[in-house]
């Protein structure tokens, strides 16, 4: 089995500045995207942090060795992080929400923080694997919402976990199956709030996965999207298929 991938990131329709993302290392099977914070460049500065972090990771044997230095490498950028913000922004909040996903043998993980999301397509099904780190999130699983009123609720941009927003930061983890046929989708919430399930569907039903990913950007763009868009696509085929 070999997996192919393609990323793309978009600044959308409205905002001026790209604070998003992306990062895609297929020869160690490596992929992310982040969402930055802050206004003014400042979650440029957070989200770019992320992925120079990761571009200077090489692959490991041991699969717990690899994890451990994908997230201790995220927890020395969130004491950067907060030290930039000390010196450069007077203690002005400078963040960024990060989904990463690591692919070896027939296992995958996923380490994230924030409301950057994990989503696998198996058998014409989509299932989200990451959890929001939002407020939102929060109230949905108290059941003091319903997922009708969370749609539109107006705090749905509140976070309540990001890279660089607090001293003791906790990276959830977590493990899976992978298999030939699946296709997984890193996306930040420019993506996902601008393209509902269906659509995301209609889109990573589509082969090629430069095709699909661009789908998703301008399917986002047509519907008006408010914020940065930004996704990866990786998919699982037979290693006999020539790679892109």
């Amino acid at each position: 089995m070999q997996w192919l991938s393609a990323s793309t990131t978009n600044v959308g329709v409205v905002r001026k500045i790209n604070e998003d993302a992306v990062f895609s290392k297929p020869d160690i099977n490596l992929w992310a995207v982040a969402d930055g914070m802050g206004g003014h460049e400042a979650g440029n500065v957070a989200s770019n942090m992320i992925v120079n972090m990761l571009n200077d990771i090489e692959t490991e044997i041991n699969l717990d060795t690899f994890v451990s230095t994908i997230e201790d490498k995220i927890l020395d950028v969130n004491k950067r992080l907060l030290e930039y913000s000390e010196i450069m922004l007077e203690g002005r909040i400078i963040g960024s929400t990060v989904a990463i996903l690591l692919i070896k043998g027939r296992v995958g993980i996923c380490l994230w923080a924030g409301d950057s999301r994990l989503y696998r397509y198996r058998n014409n099904d989509i299932e989200q694997m990451t959890v929001d780190h939002s407020h939102v999130a929060e109230l949905l699983k108290n059941g003091t919402i319903s997922i009708g009123e969370a749609e539109n609720h107006p705090d749905a941009n509140v976070i309540t976990r990001a890279v660089g927003t607090c001293e003791d930061l906790y990276v959830d983890i977590d493990v899976f199956d992978v298999s030939v046929g699946d296709t997984f989708m890193l996306c930040t919430d420019g993506l996902y709030n601008a393209v509902n399930e269906e659509s995301i569907i209609n889109c990573l039903q589509e082969d090629d996965v430069e095709i699909a990913a661009n789908n998703l950007i301008e399917t986002s763009l047509h519907n008006g999207a408010s914020d940065n868009v930004s996704v990866v696509l990786v998919k699982g085929v037979r290693s006999s298929t020539t790679s892109q």
